[in-house]
């Protein structure tokens, strides 16, 4: 006589899955503290450290600042020309600088800089590490020596978060000056109205603000997915189809994006 399936799920395994999930969120926050000690003591700061670290930026930001700019600043133009156009026909020319600047500079742009780079970095959905990377281990091991996080983990760790600064930095000069141009062209005459307006949006608690969400932003993109793979490749696991580093990172940005919309606005 067949056995019927049980009509209640296996309590067993989701006590296992749930603890997995659990043991993986501590070891990335454990690897967080340790990537942040390494990085920020003097001892780290020898002649390699700093040549594999100049290398991993010059990968990781300068190759790719160029095109990046003239494809965020081709996105910046349209939003912005989309925006002005919309508040001139409903008669909120006034309001139309301030939403470009709340709307562009202080969410989409820091939030598509980290997005691009943890795109670009493949980590998160390949497993394989990037140009400039730190290499991954072909067998399982209980933990990285000081040597390996100093020479290959920190720089890396640290150039992926210049990355996202520099990128989100550039990008948001940038759309400033288009966003003036948008409006009053290529005389002076608009410049102290401009930066009145601009002075009134970054008081000092969105400047703060903002400079915190993007360290984060750059935090999170340099650290959780190379967590997750060095955690992958210790339990010699293959990548899957869609890395949980991936789903980490999106839910730490998310976290970090609405716990400022939320500060901001609520």
């Amino acid at each position: 006589m067949p056995t019927r399936p049980h009509p209640f799920p296996d309590t067993a395994a989701w006590g296992r899955a749930l603890k997995a999930r659990a043991g993986s969120w501590w070891y990335l926050v454990h690897f967080a503290a340790i990537v942040l000690v390494v990085a920020l003591s003097p001892s780290t700061y020898s002649r390699a450290y700093r040549a594999t670290t100049a290398k991993d930026i010059y990968t990781s930001t300068w190759q790719v600042l160029p095109w990046f700019t003239v494809v965020a600043s081709l996105f910046s133009l349209v939003l912005i020309r989309i925006v002005v156009v919309t508040a001139l026909s409903y008669g909120l020319s006034q309001y139309a600088l301030q939403m470009v600047v709340r709307v562009l500079v202080l969410e989409l742009i820091p939030l598509s800089a980290a997005l691009f780079v943890a795109l670009r970095s493949g980590l998160v959905f390949t497993g394989q590490p990037p140009a400039g990377g730190p290499p991954s281990p072909t067998e399982p091991t209980p933990q990285l020596s000081m040597a390996q996080l100093r020479q290959e983990v920190v720089p890396h760790v640290v150039a992926e978060a210049f990355s996202v600064i520099t990128l989100a930095m550039v990008s948001s000069v940038i759309a400033l000056v288009l966003a003036y141009l948008t409006v009053y062209g290529f005389s002076l005459w608009g410049v102290p109205g401009y930066t009145r307006t601009v002075g009134h949006v970054f008081d000092m608690p969105v400047t703060v603000g903002f400079a915190l969400k993007t360290l984060l932003f750059s935090l999170a993109v340099a650290i959780v997915p190379t967590a997750s793979r060095l955690e992958a490749a210790r339990q010699s696991r293959a990548a899957d189809a869609v890395q949980p580093g991936a789903v980490r990172l999106f839910l730490v940005l998310l976290l970090v994006e609405a716990t400022s919309l939320a500060v901001k606005y609520v």
